[in-house]
């Protein structure tokens, strides 16, 4: 039996669709069953949150490998979800965690999923650590400004990075869960292809037949007060800050090939994804 963490998000909902189609045992943790409506009928639902450790008990009852997405910044629910596991006997663990834990020195986002892996590695219960680069999914977070206005804000310039489809990290996650061989490997999953944000608009714009207007934040502060208008956590601030200044330096973006490895296929394109998602995008303006 496997139980899957975090079943509704991008990374979730993807995974749970390979491990239906792959016919594997599983369950989820819901916190909310309402949102779990969409989810296959054959998967198991379990009502419980990482934050009530009460309630890992019984969703974690004879199940053998867990998928742990941890959501915020703290290492409380890594430390309930451990605890857990090593009551119920889970023999493995598949972490996603990010390719920020490789930076060196490790910035603020990375440190936080550093010492989850940390944590893992004490339990004694052997794992894998998925360490994706930023979502395909990302785009989403450019709605607002697309419906408003027609345009994105550009908060890093010339810097480069090579987004994944979430898809393509829930069939890694799959294999991962379901076949032997996995433990005590660390991957790094990126697309084959690094983009500007500018580069990723344009590829945008043609998928959805609309022009889009790129315009640059003048800084990265300026970019999360745009994205967290109510105002961010100190702590998630200071971290994205720090990050769009280190993308902004990155002008090749980092790369690697697992999912071609581990797949036999290569990771799927942004514009594949442009494609299929176009229809939650603002179509062309009527004249």
């Amino acid at each position: 039996m496997l139980l899957v963490t975090g079943p509704t998000g991008r990374v979730g909902r993807e995974l749970v669709r390979e491990l239906d189609v792959g016919g594997a045992a599983f369950r989820v943790l819901v916190r909310d069953p309402g949102r779990a409506a969409g989810l296959p009928e054959r998967a198991e639902r379990v009502v419980g949150d990482l934050d009530r450790p009460a309630t890992l008990a019984a969703a974690l009852d004879g199940v053998e490998r867990l998928f742990l997405l941890v959501p915020g910044t703290g290492i409380e629910h890594t430390e309930h979800a451990i605890a857990a596991a090593q009551k119920a006997g889970v023999r493995h663990i598949v972490y996603l965690s990010s390719y920020a834990v490789i930076g060196d020195p490790i910035p603020a986002m990375g440190r936080w999923h550093h010492e989850r892996e940390r944590l893992i590695r004490a339990s004694g219960i052997p794992a894998t650590f998925l360490r994706p680069c930023g979502f395909m999914t990302n785009a989403f977070d450019w709605l607002p400004t697309l419906r408003e206005g027609g345009y994105v804000l550009d908060p890093v310039g010339p810097g480069r990075s090579a987004p994944i489809d979430p898809a393509d990290i829930a069939a890694v996650a799959a294999l991962a869960l379901t076949e032997d061989g996995h433990e005590g490997e660390e991957y790094l999953l990126t697309g084959d292809e690094a983009f500007t944000v500018a580069e990723q608009a344009q590829i945008l714009a043609t998928a959805i037949g609309r022009d889009i207007e790129v315009r640059t934040a003048a800084t990265p502060a300026e970019a999360v007060r745009f994205r967290y208008p109510e105002g961010a956590p100190p702590a998630l601030a200071e971290a994205i800050v720090e990050g769009l200044t280190l993308m902004r330096a990155d002008t090749e973006g980092v790369r690697g090939d697992t999912v071609r490895h581990l797949l036999g296929r290569p990771p799927r394109t942004f514009a594949d994804w442009c494609t299929r998602n176009a229809r939650a995008f603002p179509g062309p303006a009527v004249a």
